[in-house]
Order: C-alpha cells, then sequence, then structure tokens
C-alpha cells in the first residue's frame, strides 16, 4: 500500500492559500490534484458536488475538511494534495467550523490509499504534529512533518491522558458477547474511500488500547452499502449529515463530530456496549 509520502509531492502543497468560501477552497485543493497529474479538472466539480448533496460531512474534525468523491474516470492515479488557508472559511459544520486545512484525495480505488489514511489521522490526532503542521513555514517543512521528522510527540492526546492517570481505557474488560465472539461496527461516508477510513482507525485504536482488537472489527463503507450490511453489524458510526441519510437500518447509529478524537470515539464505543 502506498504511504503518505507517496501520495503527497511537494508540488501539491500549498499555504497560506486565499479563499473566499468553502468552493474556492475545494477548488484550489481540486487544482493541485489536476496540477500534479492525479485527476482531470473534472474530479473537482465532483468533489464540489459531493458537499451539495451530501452536506459538509467531510469536514471531520476541528478546522479540517477532507475533500474527495467517488472513485471516476476523472481519476488518473490516487493522490494527495493539500491546502493550507490564510483565513479559515465556513463549510456548514454545527460543530468543527471554520477550516483552515483543506486535504483533497483522489482515489482509485477504496483500498490503495488505506495505510496512508491512517498514517495521516493519527498524525492529526497528535497535539505536537498537528501544530507543527498549522506552523509549517513552506512545503518542504510541511513534508518533514508528515514524515514525521519533526513536532511528532509520539502520542495522541488520549494516550497522553492514560499515561498521567494510569487508565488504560477498558483493557482487561469482559469481550462483548464472550472470548470467541466476533462483533462488526461499520463507519460510513458518503462514498467510503475518505473519511470512514479516518473514524475506522481512530475506533481500531480504541479498541486496541480496549484489548478488543481481536472481538471487534471495523469496516468502512459508504452509505448505500451500509444499508444492506446493517444487518451484519452491532453499530454504525458516522457523521450527523450522513446519520441523517442513512435513517432507520435497524442498528443504533451514532454520531461522531471528530473523527480524529479517540476520546471521542470512546464514549461512542462505551454507549454501544454499555460499558
Amino acid at each position: 500500500m502506498a504511504a503518505l509520502s507517496d501520495l503527497l509531492p511537494v508540488a501539491a502543497v500549498r499555504l497560506d492559500v486565499r479563499a473566499a468560501d468553502w468552493r474556492e477552497a475545494i477548488r484550489a485543493a481540486g487544482g493541485l490534484l489536476t496540477e500534479t497529474g492525479a485527476t482531470t479538472g473534472a474530479y473537482t466539480a465532483e468533489m464540489i458536488r459531493n458537499v451539495e448533496e451530501n452536506g459538509p460531512y467531510i469536514v471531520i474534525a476541528p478546522g479540517f475538511a477532507f475533500a474527495h468523491a467517488r472513485p471516476s474516470p476523472a481519476v488518473h492515479r490516487t493522490g494527495l494534495s493539500w491546502v493550507r488557508l490564510e483565513q479559515p472559511v465556513e463549510f456548514g459544520h454545527a460543530s468543527n467550523d471554520p477550516v483552515y486545512l483543506v486535504v483533497g484525495l483522489a482515489a482509485e480505488d477504496s483500498g490503495a490509499h488505506t495505510a496512508a489514511m491512517a498514517a495521516l489521522a493519527k498524525l492529526l490526532a497528535d497535539p505536537a504534529t498537528a501544530r507543527a503542521l498549522q506552523e509549517a513555514a513552506d512545503p518542504e517543512a510541511l513534508r518533514a512533518v508528515l514524515a514525521g521528522e519533526t513536532g511528532k510527540s509520539g502520542e495522541t492526546a488520549e494516550a497522553a491522558e492514560t499515561r498521567e492517570t494510569g487508565v488504560a481505557g477498558e483493557r482487561g474488560a469482559r469481550p462483548p458477547g464472550g472470548a470467541a465472539a466476533v462483533h462488526k461496527i461499520l463507519t460510513v461516508c458518503g462514498n467510503g474511500v475518505g473519511t470512514s477510513l479516518f473514524l475506522k482507525n481512530t475506533l481500531e485504536q480504541v479498541l486496541d488500547r480496549w484489548g478488543w482488537a481481536r472481538h471487534v472489527t471495523v469496516e468502512a463503507t459508504d452509505t448505500i452499502s451500509a444499508k444492506g450490511k446493517a444487518s451484519e453489524a452491532v453499530a454504525i458510526l458516522t457523521s450527523r449529515e450522513i446519520a441523517r441519510t442513512l435513517g432507520e437500518v435497524g442498528v443504533p447509529v451514532t454520531v461522531v463530530e471528530d473523527f480524529t478524537s479517540g476520546r471521542e470515539v470512546d464514549r461512542a464505543l462505551r454507549a454501544t456496549y454499555d460499558v
């Protein structure tokens, strides 16, 4: 699988970009994908249409939008772009606006970029790294941070809290349904290739801290597939906008506002299993 550095060339990074609104911010990210050969110009319109049709669910953490659309003929190869805005803009998200960082994703399929998304999610969840990314002076410095050369403290805010308090989540707690049972939780987004992977990675980190990784599997999927797979799952975790789209699916649907927050996902897991 492709690494984060493989998908984000220096030429796809722009810092302190001026954008009048969220559409201009996505156009900036989409333009970089086109300039670096990952997409045609049509893909930018597809990213904008995704938000128009599904709402601002791509704003997955405070200040951070992950712009993308479904794999399509407009995608030449899987790639990323990075746009840090000079002034933040509103996307219409209830809790995560305004946005100062827009990362664009063009995906050929749902699997090639999984490792890169997991790496990016971990970096953005690390307070020191997130601060270093916000303060990077130029694209080369930002790439150095993403490569783990500077800024990384080595632990998320949740891990730091565990170290300070001595509490390790629910590690050692009785696994769901007994030791032999394997449950499934779905993380869902509009296209199944972007934001749901961020949420999947965060949930898997929490499950690992609980010692439940062998007992609960996590599958990232899109809204259409989620409706068909809901009967296989014990719960669905998703954004507020996608939860409204899903409607009643026969299993609990929990809204997560910050897809990079292990603390929020921990609370969602506790609610699912009444822990």
